[in-house]
């Protein structure tokens, strides 16, 4: 098939200033970096302005629990690629869009809630 296509992509061992670190990419692209403990992982995994989703891979259900909790990404998959269900909010944390999509956080982007305080004396 012809057309304008982008095969897949692996980047390994980038510098943390990369642009393929700091942009938000699209398409068929993956960077692949090491780390030593969790708390680097988390770091790198924070280090952006962007937050629209996250995977853990680990057999410790504890840690999953832990490091997603940690993660500042919308949504956090644990050993598996991302779901996307009509039930269940989906947005991005920080830069990774506004609010939330699918579910009843959907509403809350179509409305407007007002508060009104009013104190009634009689005259």
């Amino acid at each position: 098939m012809q057309g304008l296509f982008v095969k897949p992509t692996i980047f390994t061992d980038t510098k943390p200033n990369a642009t393929i670190e700091k942009e938000e990419i699209f398409g068929p692209v993956v960077v692949v970096n090491t780390f030593k403990t969790e708390e680097e992982a988390i770091a790198k995994a924070n280090d952006s302005e962007f937050g629209l989703s996250a995977t853990v891979f680990t057999q410790d259900i504890n840690r999953a629990m832990r490091v997603c909790k940690k993660l500042r990404a919308g949504t956090v998959q644990v050993n598996c690629t991302i779901k996307i269900d009509s039930q269940v909010p989906f947005g991005g944390f920080k830069n990774s869009g506004i609010g939330r999509e699918n579910g009843k956080y959907a509403l809350r982007h179509y409305s407007e809630p007002k508060t009104i305080f009013i104190k009634y004396a009689s005259f």
